[in-house]
């Protein structure tokens, strides 16, 4: 994979938030994509597109808010989940992956943030997983440095807590598990508004218990790759419920995997945990009650090549995302739904 042209998309999109569209208070907009869906295209083999794509993007962004208050190794707490001082926390990250190893930064604060996952939509942690595929592929440049300190600092600017976490416990497959979450009676509102009231949906902790444990560390891979092909496979029938917010149900497992072997075994189990409830958290708040009939869902595409094509072509980030982790399904099951799940999202949301 070139990276040139990762590395100066990266230094281009750092000059932006993580966000836009919010407003003075703190109160989260839209997320930056942009790093990632860069990133998707250097693996997938587009690394010319960046530049074009980034050019359409960033008129869409705002500017990186400034530093106004030091974090303080003794009292980050404080600061943890404050939407305000995602300045701050850029400011120390990036300081901190110019002093020390990426790597023992990642370890130290993976376990600090893990159970505020459910931050930005769990943008979060999928920004931190495409970084580090950066990273252990080869790149590590300061662009891709500074990247996974972008991603730390909006994971811990925006660490939000899931209300009932629960976990797994049953003898439930991903698959039968995602299919026993229970939905809000209410499907309105904000995210945070939706997650808050998870605690108050009747069976909640129940389904998340449902899921099998992992009885070793090599089980948690195993899991993972289960529950990624699960709700990738899930949302070609229900994805029409809510085309962007039910793709993390895939890409954040999928971007927690990609961390995994940079990670002490230690940490597997319990980031298997997390991931799985922020899951469980997006289905319940919005996928719908009904799954679209086959007969009505789009033909199964013949080719990879053909299908991450089409993603370029469309250009939203969300399909280039799903995409990426489509095709990783289908890839490692053969699953021709994988794709078609794919081709699925290209249809229900609009080219950019």
């Amino acid at each position: 994979m070139n990276t040139q042209l990762l590395d100066e998309a990266y230094d281009r999109l750092h000059a932006t938030g993580p966000e836009f569209g919010g407003d003075e208070d703190g109160n989260n907009g839209l997320t930056n994509h942009g790093p990632m869906a860069a990133e998707v295209l250097a693996r997938r083999g587009y690394e010319d597109s960046i530049p074009s794509w980034v050019d359409r993007y960033v008129p869409r962004l705002i500017e990186l808010p400034s530093a106004t208050d030091p974090i303080r190794s003794g009292a980050w707490r404080d600061a943890l989940g404050d939407g305000k001082r995602v300045g701050d926390w850029t400011a120390y990250f990036t300081q901190q992956v110019v002093e020390r190893p990426w790597l023992d930064v990642l370890v130290e604060w993976w376990p600090r943030l893990l159970p505020g996952i459910a931050a930005g939509a769990t943008h979060g942690v999928i920004r931190v997983g495409h970084a580090v595929r950066t990273l252990t592929g080869g790149d590590i440049t300061s662009p891709a440095l500074t990247e996974l300190a972008h991603g730390l600092a909006f994971w811990a600017a925006r660490s939000r807590l899931l209300p009932g976490i629960t976990a797994p416990s049953g003898s439930a497959t991903p698959e039968e598990a995602l299919a026993r979450v229970p939905h809000l009676p209410e499907q309105t509102g904000l995210m945070a508004s939706r997650l808050g009231r998870l605690g108050d949906v009747t069976g909640w902790p129940a389904a998340q218990a449902a899921l099998r444990a992992p009885t070793e560390d090599d089980d948690v891979v195993r899991l993972l790759h289960e529950l990624i092909d699960a709700a990738t496979l899930r949302y070609l029938t229900h994805g029409h419920g809510s085309p962007v917010l039910l793709v993390h149900t895939a890409t954040a497992p999928n971007a927690v995997l990609h961390t995994l072997p940079s990670l002490p075994r230690g940490l597997w189990k319990p980031s298997f945990a997390a991931v799985w409830s922020a899951s469980a958290a997006i289905i319940a708040a919005y996928e719908p009650t009904y799954a679209v009939p086959r007969e009505e869902l789009p033909a199964a595409p013949t080719a990879i090549a053909d299908v991450v094509a089409r993603s370029v072509e469309h250009g939203d980030e969300h399909v280039l995302k799903f995409t990426d982790t489509a095709v990783d399904v289908y890839e490692r099951t053969g699953h021709p739904d994988a794709l078609r799940a794919a081709a699925r999202i290209a249809d229900l949301i609009e080219a950019r």
